[in-house]
């Protein structure tokens, strides 16, 4: 029996045409704000099918590439937990934190999926140029999939997440179940993100790179390996007031406080407990407003992509 060979690419498997035919204007149009929001909804609608596929496409490639594939979404964060703890305990108060693997794990991992996800998505409509001129599709389909498969991604880093819960508490608790809600506020506020850096990087090549040194710097502002109680403590925020206000700013500082107080607790009450379900609201209004800024900035700029490329 003749085998059958995978597609080398994704719109050869599935063609532009396969679905319900997306609405294309001319650069003159303006269908105002309101509009494009809409058009952006309808355009991924009518390519959920597609969304869907490149999903798979890159989380095979993934797997593809390397020996170990997808797993390394189980190692890597672990990798980096080992790495801060011994840094950490070492040089700094990680010893005095109770079950600083899992507070260290619970904000390595979130932050893995929403660098993991920019880095993709800052790239998926440049890597597509030729595709992009010559086929006629929503292009806005290409960062929400590069997205899209970061949570997939997420989801297998909650299997060590699993076995260091069990490891250091012995039990899971009930609120694990906002886990979900914390993750769905997250993903608004990424793609928000992915959206603004994959039609930046189409006119600033040097947005790549320059995203990967912000993320670095990001990460350590964010209480990451500290708590915002430790910065309390050493009278730190008092000190340099300017931190207290970029920190309330910071949307990581709200979610890494969120996954740890459902996955570890809180500074000298390890027992997980609700999170802080108002600023997770505020966060979540803030993001889907960014969402709707970056939607409109994306579909204005989009007729200009092949052009550019």
């Amino acid at each position: 029996m003749r085998g059958l060979t995978p597609p080398v690419l994704p719109f050869r498997a599935m063609s532009a045409t396969s679905e319900a035919p997306a609405a294309y204007r001319n650069t003159a149009d303006d269908p105002g704000a309101i509009g494009l929001i809409r058009e952006a909804i309808a355009d991924v609608r009518s390519r959920r099918r597609l969304v869907r596929y490149l999903v798979a496409a890159d989380m095979h490639k993934r797997g593809a590439d390397t020996l170990l594939g997808n797993l390394w979404w189980v190692i890597d964060p672990l990798l980096q937990m080992v790495v801060y703890v011994v840094l950490v305990t070492l040089i700094s108060r990680g010893q005095n934190i109770e079950h600083y693997p899992l507070f260290i794990f619970a904000a390595i991992l979130p932050w893995k999926w929403f660098s993991a996800s920019v880095t993709d998505a800052t790239t998926s409509v440049t890597s597509q140029d030729r595709l992009i001129k010559q086929i006629q599709f929503p292009k806005i389909v290409l960062p929400v999939a590069a997205t899209s498969a970061g949570v997939v991604g997420f989801a297998f880093g909650l299997i060590p997440l699993a076995a260091i819960i069990l490891i250091s508490l012995g039990s899971f608790s009930p609120f694990l179940l906002f886990l979900p809600v914390i993750a769905a506020v997250q993903f608004l506020f990424t793609l928000a993100f992915a959206l603004f850096m994959a039609a930046g990087n189409v006119f600033f090549r040097d947005l790549g790179n320059v995203s990967r040194h912000l993320l670095r710097l990001w990460f350590y502002l964010s209480p990451a390996l500290y708590s915002l109680a430790v910065l309390d403590e050493v009278r730190l925020l008092d000190q340099f007031p300017i931190l207290r206000v970029l920190l309330q700013l910071n949307p990581f500082a709200i979610l890494f406080e969120a996954y740890r107080a459902v996955i570890w607790g809180v500074p000298g009450d390890i027992s997980p407990r609700l999170p802080d379900l108002s600023g997770l609201g505020l966060l979540a209004v803030g993001s889907l407003v960014f969402l709707a800024v970056a939607t409109v900035v994306f579909k204005r700029l989009e007729p200009k992509f092949a052009k550019v490329l």
